[in-house]
């Protein structure tokens, strides 16, 4: 039977390790000062070299040259097949026995974060009083997992996932020796879909060199089951020129090349990322982060083809959202004129009507003006109340709805800028309505306590170096009494009960002049 190339072709010995040389080095310093310790903690991602270095250093710490033939004083224990407190119990009565023929008998066990922690227990009483005949070599791909007291008391050595660039000359170097023809696209791909795993990358070659006899990019990406990155970078572009249609089209294109969602999303993330790593991005960071946000739900969602859609929908449609939202919020903020009405003579209660008919005046929109509800009703109780004509003084100044919308805009980061150190100038000037002319921004306020606050000379200072910095030129400001929002009661004649009109007129302004009915 073949044997597969991962085999063929594991390390024997320090020197043949690609990758980390950081943990050889030190490991064959330590051998040659003959400084060896009981206990050894390999930890990081899969396909490095724990195992491959643990066996060798079984080898070179007993001066025995490296076979993978089992030998009697090199035992492997798989800790995720013998996890329970029994097999560590027998395994610390088997270490006070002495090795058969080598200087130390060495357990190498991998996997070790799968024991129970029961079992941990056990080992730690081995771990604290070792024989001296007796070294452990623990790896694990999950040392997050160990106990505190178990790490402590062995010599850690981190693992790192191996550079594309090292993967790519060792796949080369293979695929030469086994006269594999494979262009560097299909390499770097390979190596890649890896992520720095030589043992995942060596049999991802093994795979492909059975598919065909010229293994390029296109070969390796049908073996992943991955879409073409020319696909993917058309649905990037449809969702650049936001050609909803043109996206659609392209996704349905790989749904029926049976892509699954995840997949596409994946490949859709690693190319958006990868733009920004390369200073490139390929869509509008406002855009860019959200859609990257959403494809990372689709694996997990329970309806993946719908979440992924909806991700690139929304990215396709969200500058176009943000446009028809703007005419809404300039109107939104534009003063309405004041109207004029008239409060007629006498205003009646209206007598109580059945349930049907009220629920159809209900439903009708309002529109009516008050003497005409005046007229359709009938009179119960009647306040003689004197004719009064609603008015404005003076029509307010008309503001451009883009140009207050910027206005606005500015305002609010002048009132962030303040609102920390001065919250009670904050709390005043949140109040006003800014209007910008020229280099000069006119502050309405409606009450004349807030006219003078704002006026003092420390109060103005520090809105004005504000503005000016938000705005980044100087400005000046200037404060007025704004005109009331509402329109004012001006009395005719006559009193309204024991009340002078006078009154009703000095509520109606404290209440921003509001329509009496």
């Amino acid at each position: 039977m073949r044997k597969a190339l991962y085999r063929k072709y594991r390390s024997r010995a320090l020197s043949e390790i690609v990758g980390q040389d950081h943990i050889t080095t030190t490991l064959q310093n330590a051998l040659k000062k003959g400084r060896i310790s009981h206990a050894y903690l390999l930890t990081g991602p899969r396909g490095v070299g724990k195992t491959s270095i643990a066996r060798i250093l079984a080898h070179e710490i007993n001066g025995l040259p490296y076979s993978p033939d089992p030998h009697l004083d090199i035992i492997e224990i798989d800790a995720a097949s013998n996890r329970r407190i029994d097999e560590i119990r027998d395994l610390r009565d088997k270490v006070a026995t002495a090795p058969s023929s080598a200087k130390y008998k060495i357990y190498i066990i991998d996997e070790v974060h799968m024991l129970t922690k029961e079992a941990f227990n056990a080992l730690l009483k081995t771990l604290e009083e070792p024989p001296a005949h007796v070294v452990f070599i623990l790896a694990t791909t999950e040392a997050h997992k160990l106990p505190e007291t178990i790490i402590s008391r062995t010599q850690r050595y981190s693992f790192l996932p191996v550079p594309v660039p090292k993967v790519v000359k060792h796949l080369r170097s293979i695929a030469s020796k086994e006269s594999i023809t494979i262009d560097d696209a299909a390499l770097e791909l390979i190596a890649e879909h890896g992520e720095g795993s030589f043992r995942d990358s060596i049999s991802l070659l093994d795979q492909a060199s059975s598919t065909t006899e010229n293994i390029d990019k296109a070969a390796v990406e049908q073996l992943l089951g991955r879409p073409a990155t020319e696909k993917i970078a058309a649905i990037i572009d449809a969702l650049a020129t936001k050609d909803v249609l043109q996206c659609m089209e392209q996704l349905q294109l790989l749904y029926d090349q049976g892509f699954e969602p995840a997949m596409i999303a994946a490949q859709l993330g690693k190319l958006l990322r990868q733009g920004i790593v390369e200073s490139k991005p390929l869509l509008p960071l406002a855009v860019l982060f959200p859609l990257l946000r959403g494809l990372l739900t689709v694996p997990s969602s329970h309806a993946p083809k719908h979440t992924l859609e909806l991700s690139l929908l929304e990215t396709a449609h969200q500058d176009a959202l943000a446009v028809q939202a703007s005419p809404a919020i300039n109107q939104s903020r534009v003063k309405h004129s004041p109207v004029k009405t008239t409060i007629p003579d006498k205003i009646s209660t209206p007598e109580p009507t059945d349930a049907s008919s009220a629920t159809t005046q209900q439903n009708k929109p309002y529109n009516k003006s008050v003497s005409t509800l005046n007229q359709e009703s009938t009179p119960s109780t009647k306040i003689d109340l004197p004719a009064t004509t609603v008015t404005a003084d003076t029509p307010p100044q008309q503001v451009d709805p883009s140009t207050q919308l910027d206005t606005d805009e500015l305002w609010r980061q002048v009132l962030q800028a303040i609102k920390a150190k001065y919250n009670t100038l904050y709390g005043i000037a949140r109040m006003a309505k800014p209007i910008l002319q020229d280099d000069t921004m006119l502050l309405q306020v409606r009450f004349a306590f807030h006219l003078k606050r704002l006026n003092e000379a420390r109060n103005h200072a520090i809105l004005t170096e504000a503005l000016s910095k938000a705005r980044g030129q100087n400005t000046t400001i200037r404060c007025e009494l704004q005109e009331s929002s509402g329109p004012k009661l001006e009395a005719v004649d006559g009193t309204v009960g024991n009340t002078p009109s006078s009154d009703i007129t000095t509520i109606s302004n404290i209440f921003g002049g509001a329509e009496l009915l």
